[in-house]
């Protein structure tokens, strides 16, 4: 194995928000702790062709909380894929906010 360096960050038009301007979308996942779900979840921004800048993952008894750090889409597409993602069966709570706010107080989506 290697890794591939590369020198441009590519980012994907929003073909349903073509003028919106990309942003820093964190999210903030409490889910039951399922073997398969940080693959269900990560597959989300997969299809998408993105990757994540951050995530970070903590099992506590049986729960796992999530946090993950996407920038390079809008936030129209932050939001569509933040409410497949709290669609999940396993998936208590998601909250999720712009770079632009100032924290988890700004909730987009919350399932509870």
């Amino acid at each position: 194995m290697y890794a591939v360096e590369t020198t441009h960050s590519v980012t994907r038009a929003d073909a349903w928000a073509v003028s919106n301007a990309h942003c820093q979308a964190h999210y903030r996942i409490v889910a039951e702790a399922e073997p398969d779900l940080l693959c269900r979840v990560l597959n989300y921004f997969a299809l998408q062709c993105l990757t994540p800048r951050q995530v970070m993952v903590n099992r506590e008894g049986d729960l796992l909380n999530l946090d993950i750090v996407m920038d390079g889409l809008s936030w129209h597409r932050a939001q569509v894929i933040g409410e497949k993602i709290r669609n999940l069966i396993s998936v208590c709570t998601l909250d999720m906010w712009s770079a632009d706010s100032v924290g988890p107080q700004a909730v987009v989506a919350v399932a509870q």
